[in-house]
C-alpha cells in the first residue's frame, strides 16, 4: 500500500479548471453575490464530520421555509481532501449557491476554505462554516489560496457534542448569517 502526502496548497481544481494544479498565488476573484435566494438551488455540502449533516439540514430547513429554496444535499466523503472533479461539476451544474460545513478541525477547516475558494473561482457563491477554534487555520488557507479576505462564517466550537436541539438552534442562527453572506448589498 502506498501512502501519499496531501499538499494543502494544491487545489482540486485550478482557476483554469484542471485538477491538481498549484493553487493561485495571486488575488483570486470572488463569485458574485445574488439579489435574492428565493427559488435558488442551495447546495448543502457536508464533509462527514460529526453533526455536519444535521447542522446543514437545520440551516437548510430555515432557508427552505423563509426563502423557498430548493435544497441539494451532497456529501464530501473525505473531509481533508480536495473536492473530486465530478463533485465540482455536479455542484456547478446543480447549485446556484453552496454552504460548506463544517470546519471543526485543522485539516477539514483548511479543506473547506480551499474548496470554497475553488468553487468561487468557477463562479459559484459559497458560504463556508467553521468553528472559531480554527479561524487561524481557515485564514491561513485562504491566504495560501490567494484570498486572504475570504469570508468564513465562524461559530462557537465544538459542534460534535451538540444535541439535536442545540443543532436546530445553531442552524437557525446561522441561516440568517448565511442569507446575509449570499445577498448583494443592493438586495
Amino acid at each position: 500500500m502506498t501512502a501519499g502526502i496531501l499538499d494543502p496548497t494544491i487545489s482540486s481544481i485550478s482557476r483554469r479548471g484542471r485538477p491538481g494544479e498549484p493553487a493561485a498565488t495571486t488575488q483570486a476573484v470572488a463569485a458574485p453575490q445574488v439579489d435574492s435566494l428565493r427559488d435558488k438551488r442551495v447546495g448543502l455540502l457536508e464533509n462527514t464530520k460529526r453533526n455536519a449533516a444535521a447542522l446543514l439540514d437545520a440551516v437548510g430547513t430555515v432557508l427552505a421555509e423563509t426563502d423557498h429554496v430548493d435544497l441539494v444535499r451532497m456529501t464530501k466523503p473525505e473531509f481533508a481532501m480536495p473536492l473530486a472533479a465530478d463533485v465540482v461539476e455536479r455542484i456547478i451544474r446543480d447549485c446556484d449557491v453552496v454552504v460548506i460545513g463544517i470546519g471543526d478541525c485543522g485539516s477539514c477547516s483548511a479543506a473547506a476554505v480551499a474548496d470554497g475558494i475553488a468553487l468561487e473561482q468557477r463562479g459559484v457563491p459559497v458560504a463556508v462554516l467553521c468553528t472559531e477554534a480554527f479561524e487561524v487555520t481557515s485564514r491561513a488557507m485562504a491566504a495560501l489560496q490567494g484570498r486572504p479576505d475570504f469570508p468564513v462564517l465562524l461559530m462557537p466550537h465544538p459542534i460534535a457534542n451538540l444535541t439535536d436541539g442545540d443543532l436546530t438552534e445553531r442552524g437557525q442562527t446561522l441561516a440568517s448569517r448565511v442569507r446575509g453572506h449570499f445577498l448583494s448589498p443592493a438586495a
